[in-house]
């Protein structure tokens, strides 16, 4: 049965893919799960096995608990989950990690980062080697949370580079479109998911030419799309921002902001890469919530896992996605 399922989830998958038209259809409801007892807002899930966790319990192990407390304004608060590669068991991964968030009656929150050419070749470089793999690594995943309810963050920076240009041919821009179309396609498909198709920052590529980017991608199909992941431009900023970019899409594209590092707002430019690979003097930012009090912003979320490295930039940092202590303690200090 589970076989039979990815199969027929590759083939929608493909033929999205190449180019049929699909019908839009409305987007899910917005996301809303039961209050915990004594709870303000409704509950996004903490994984427990999330690095700042896991560093924090060493610590604690040490008899070092100033510093563990200090860390634990990261651990004690819920983050996305990562999935970047196609290593053995990234399927049952995802699978524990909804059927231990539905269990909670918390939200989990997933990112799906392994498109082809991904980062461009820069700090995060990698992805799926070709389109196919990739197809069939998405269709995996959307086998594994079936039945359960989750956020999906679709995809960090590849929306925003394909716009950028200078390291896609208009050929694979096309191709990478196609295939995040058909990837939406799928994950929206699934009751209870809501998906939400990265869109940069306020900073990098204006509205205008982002729209029009994001509705090839499937946008239209999503519940809306994700902003300032991984980045560090203010709330205010990516309100304004994500409300002209949902204005170009007609209004009713809905939206969420990172908050994880932005807490001091962004670095002075001026640094090369430090600007956004680890910069000093940042800090945490407003709690994730799905209560904004915006009509368009669904959540703010901590997608970024604060502490986690941006890529081995200014010396001493470990490569993107690495746990990174002393980073953790600035930004949580």
């Amino acid at each position: 049965m589970a076989r039979r399922t990815l199969a027929v989830l590759a083939a929608v998958l493909a033929v999205a893919a190449s180019g049929v038209l699909l019908h839009e259809r409305e987007p899910a409801p917005a996301v809303r799960v039961p209050e915990a007892a004594g709870a303000t807002y409704p509950g996004l899930y903490v994984d427990p096995n999330g690095a700042a966790a896991v560093h924090v319990r060493a610590l604690e192990r040490a008899g070092r608990r100033a510093e563990a407390a200090i860390l634990r304004r990261i651990a004690d608060r819920p983050a996305a989950t990562w999935f970047t590669d196609a290593a053995p068991g990234y399927a049952d991964r995802a699978r524990q990690l909804v059927t231990a968030a539905t269990a909670a009656g918390r939200l989990p929150v997933l990112t799906l980062y392994y498109i082809p050419n991904r980062d461009c070749g820069s700090h995060s470089r990698g992805g799926a080697a070709n389109l196919p793999a990739y197809r069939s690594w998405v269709a995996a995943l959307a086998a594994a949370i079936r039945g359960h309810r989750a956020l999906v963050i679709l995809e960090p920076d590849a929306v925003a580079q394909a716009v950028r240009g200078g390291c896609l041919s208009p050929r694979a821009t096309a191709q990478r479109y196609a295939v995040l179309s058909a990837a939406v396609t799928v994950l929206a498909a699934l009751p209870g998911v809501s998906v939400y198709l990265d869109a940069g920052n306020p900073t990098w590529i204006p509205a205008a030419r982002m729209a029009p980017a994001l509705r090839r991608s499937g946008v239209g199909r999503a519940r809306g799309f994700a902003l300032n992941v991984a980045n560090f431009e203010t709330t205010a900023d990516n309100l304004r921002y994500g409300t002209q970019l949902s204005r170009l899409l007609g209004g009713r594209r809905h939206f969420v902001v990172d908050t994880s590092r932005n807490g001091n707002g962004p670095a002075q430019r001026g640094a090369g890469d430090r600007h956004w690979c680890n910069p000093p003097g940042r800090r945490l930012g407003v709690p994730p919530t799905l209560r904004t009090g915006h009509p368009l912003a669904d959540a703010y979320l901590w997608v970024k896992r604060p502490g986690e490295s941006d890529g081995a930039c200014g010396g001493g940092a470990p490569p993107a996605g690495q746990w990174y202590p002393a980073y953790a303690r600035a930004l949580a200090g």
